[in-house]
């Protein structure tokens, strides 16, 4: 045997045929991987096949690569448990509401279109309080039985079992979940002293082409293993303000809850959604990262909850057009569309229209950014906000509320009836008070007809929109969206011949922005 790692040397000595075919295709695997180079004889030498037989993983230039994964199975599927729960569906599913374990996506979102087939292929669920059963997967973080799951798994549940790798059963109580991210604490309620094997949580962020290891319970098979890889990090999927990882190790009903492993048998992410217009795999799923996994549980451990900051308003993204109206010199930042009665920022001098441009002197990328800068910081801390309205730029200080329930929070977002005829040919829309539209409100101005070929209709408006706020005024009347257009061309300045006229717009029980081009006079 040679050391020769020239590949067009180990093609001109390969035999023509071979006596041993599988014993060849076991050595070219090794050659492929970069172990070894050679020109070799039809005879395999012994020491080959142990070495190939006893190396489960081999370095290379970019880090190790498996040979198998058959070690690391064994290593960390004791720790891996099926969580089987007794309990009552509240609501039906298939009427257009969240289903658990499924983000509600909004419809700007680039998976909403997936998400809703998803939605109404569904069968039929039982209805108002139906006795139910659920399976799913966790698995042990202590020798003690605290075993971590998806809330969506355990979140109705009336008893829990978890089931061991080797079939034994244990009772389970629940010890705090957060519907946020999806994450849920339970622990073994055994009075013996049975010590658990348990796994721990990864502290490197993992690589997006690094393997990955799925381990759970999909459709109550049982232990059930498969290989992927991390395929994108800081993905959004309609589910609160956090990012997940995706990956590509098949991941299926069942699987929720369970852990994605790294090679070194550490937990990087525990699975909690799938990206299927069919409801099965189809190579995209997502994963809660194991560094916001870690600060959820040691809170859950704590008090059973997980308690966040509050601002108490409804944002939205700053863009190009919103920007360039408000003379922002890029769109960065978190616009409020609605400040929530009776929170925090009702007690402060915060307006809808506002940007929240910082955090206590953090720069705020987007609304996504400022809902976790917010998240993380305890309700009742104090915390200063610069804030930039039509271009001037103040700090506000304030104290955060505590963030609500699902349930609160709901109630506290809903919008009085409002927004919605005189044409308007420079915007391309027809207009009425809301007061002379049935239905509308006693505020603002209601969209009856959009010219097809306005930028108004480019930027999604449409019949029975409300314009609440023209250029940082309110309105009532088409006449004062009138005074709010030329407001704004008055206060424009350089040489452009169109300006971009911000707007409160709202649409059922949601509000925005839109900016709209105008033309100077």
């Amino acid at each position: 045997m040679t050391t020769d790692t020239n590949p067009a040397a180990n093609e001109s000595t390969r035999p023509r045929k071979l006596a041993r075919r599988p014993a060849f295709l076991a050595i070219a695997a090794l050659v492929a991987a970069g172990v070894i180079g050679f020109s070799f004889n039809p005879s395999v030498p012994p020491a080959v096949a142990e070495m190939a037989e006893a190396q489960q993983t081999i370095e290379t230039p970019y880090g190790r690569a498996p040979l198998s994964f058959a070690d690391l199975v064994a290593k960390v599927s004791p720790a891996v448990v099926s969580i089987n729960v007794k309990g009552e569906t509240k609501t039906a599913q298939n009427d257009g509401s969240p289903i658990p374990g499924m983000p509600n996506v909004p419809e700007d979102n680039p998976l909403h279109d997936f998400f809703e087939q998803f939605r109404k292929g569904m069968p039929k669920p039982p209805s108002k309080h139906t006795p139910s059963l659920a399976q799913g997967s966790g698995f042990f973080i202590s020798e003690d039985g605290y075993v971590v799951t998806n809330n969506h798994v355990v979140e109705d549940a009336d008893n829990i079992t978890v089931t061991m790798e080797d079939g034994e059963k244990f009772d389970a109580k629940l010890i705090g979940t957060d519907p946020r991210t999806d994450l849920a604490l339970v622990k073994v309620t055994d009075k013996t002293s049975t010590k658990f094997p348990f796994v721990t949580m990864s502290d490197k962020r993992p690589r997006v082409g690094d393997w990955v290891l799925a381990v759970g319970n999909p459709f109550g098979l049982g232990g059930t293993v498969t290989a992927g890889i991390i395929s994108a990090h800081n993905r959004d999927i309609g589910s609160g303000p956090y990012d997940y990882l995706q990956i590509d190790a098949a991941v299926n009903r069942g699987n929720s809850g369970g852990p994605s492993f790294d090679l070194d048998g550490n937990v990087v992410g525990v699975n909690t959604a799938i990206f299927s217009p069919s409801g099965g795999n189809v190579g995209i799923a997502f994963a809660v990262p194991a560094a916001l996994v870690k600060q959820v549980v040691a809170d859950l451990q704590d008090d059973g909850s997980v308690d966040r900051g509050w601002l108490g308003v409804v944002i939205q993204n700053v863009n190009d057009d919103i920007a360039d109206s408000i003379g922002l010199p890029a769109p960065k930042g978190a616009m409020i569309t609605k400040v929530t009665e009776d929170g925090p920022a009702a007690k402060e001098d915060i307006k809808a229209g506002d940007v929240i441009v910082e955090v206590n002197g953090s720069a705020v990328k987007d609304s996504r950014d400022l809902a976790r800068k917010i998240a993380d910081l305890e309700p009742d801390s104090e915390v200063k906000l610069a804030i930039v309205r039509y271009g001037d730029k103040r700090e506000v200080d304030m104290t955060l509320g505590a963030f609500p329930s699902a349930k609160k929070l709901a109630s506290l977002r809903k919008d009085e009836p409002a927004d919605q005829s005189e044409q308007m040919e420079k915007l391309g829309l027809s207009l009425a008070p809301a007061a002379t539209i049935p239905g509308a409100g006693e505020d603002g101005v209601v969209i009856t007809e959009v010219n097809s070929d306005s930028d108004a209709a480019n930027k999604g408006l449409k019949p029975g929109d409300i314009i609440l706020q023209v250029a940082g005024v309110d309105v009532a009347t088409p006449a004062d969206i009138a005074t709010g257009l030329a407001k704004a061309t008055e206060s424009a300045t350089g040489d452009k011949e169109k300006v971009k006229v911000l707007m409160q717009v709202k649409t059922g029980d949601q509000t925005r922005f839109v900016a709209l081009s105008q033309k100077k006079e």
